[in-house]
């Protein structure tokens, strides 16, 4: 997150407060409210320095007025905490199991698509990609799209730029690191160009029907870790347009605390060694 620019932390009224978090609500399906008051004031105070505006109520005719204002407030809510190889049990699932029953109605050179959605500064995309390579003998037989789409049009920035810091490189094996990185200073990494020209970023509402339907239909779907932060209207709004992006036989991967059945009875449960994910009905 940015710093606070010198700027003073607004006290807002408990309406002020409801007014905005229903704001970033429609905006992005994400819940805020009271208990989260000091981050949400923080980072208010961040975005009227930001804009040069003092009081509240200036600053919230800005955002309604549209623009861009309304996207650099909802990137500074957004919570961008990832790492490569994340839970690698999903990646071993994906390259065991789920790929191999895709392609079993496919013929060489067909497409196969893949999304992470939310993909945030693209280490879940760019471990993907880093996994296929090292561990899915059919690579090369396929017509493999990666894509990475996220609300936050600053992670989506960063990456498509591809750099990182030893922190979000650290469960990598030091070889793969080596492989794919090229060291740019001490402690920070870019990945090599031919990866990050095989994944594409798109900027991507996963509550709004439209924007996720502008993206077409995928076989795998990661989406971790992101249903939790919402209420459950929102979720089942999420749900249904992650239903209708996938694929008949399609897979979606939630994160390991996160349970479809609880949401939608669209998917069924599948259970593998590595993992348990959900799939849309074949036809």
């Amino acid at each position: 997150m940015g710093g606070m620019s010198g700027a003073s932390i607004p006290a807002l009224s408990p309406d002020d407060l409801n007014r905005l978090c229903q704001f970033v609500y429609k905006r992005s399906g994400l819940i805020y409210g009271e208990s989260k008051r000091f981050y949400i004031e923080r980072r208010l105070a961040d975005r009227m320095s930001s804009v040069g505006l003092k009081t509240f109520g200036e600053y919230f005719n800005l955002l309604l007025n549209g623009g861009a204002e309304a996207e650099q407030l909802i990137n500074s809510f957004t919570v961008n905490e990832t790492y490569f190889y994340r839970e690698e049990n999903q990646l071993r699932c994906l390259s065991k199991a789920l790929l191999p029953e895709i392609v079993q109605t496919r013929g060489p050179g067909d497409l196969v698509r893949i999304w992470s959605m939310p993909c945030s500064t693209g280490e879940e995309p760019y471990s993907i990609a880093i996994w296929l390579l090292e561990n899915w003998r059919l690579v090369d037989a396929y017509n493999i799209e990666i894509v990475g789409s996220d609300i936050d049009t600053r992670a989506l920035a960063e990456a498509a730029v591809g750099i990182y810091s030893e922190r979000a490189l650290a469960r990598l094996p030091k070889e793969l690191v080596q492989r794919y990185f090229q060291a740019i200073a001490p402690g920070t990494d870019q990945i090599i160009q031919d990866l990050r020209e095989s994944v594409k970023f798109t900027e991507t509402n996963l509550v709004d029907a439209g924007s996720m339907r502008m993206q077409g239909k995928f076989d795998v779907i990661f989406c971790r870790n992101v249903l939790i932060y919402f209420d459950d209207a929102a979720r089942r709004a999420a749900v249904e347009n992650i239903y209708e992006a996938t694929n008949p036989g399609g897979f979606i991967c939630l994160g390991h605390s996160e349970s479809m059945a609880r949401i939608s009875d669209r998917f069924r449960t599948r259970r593998f060694e590595d993992a348990i994910v959900y799939q849309r009905a074949p036809k």
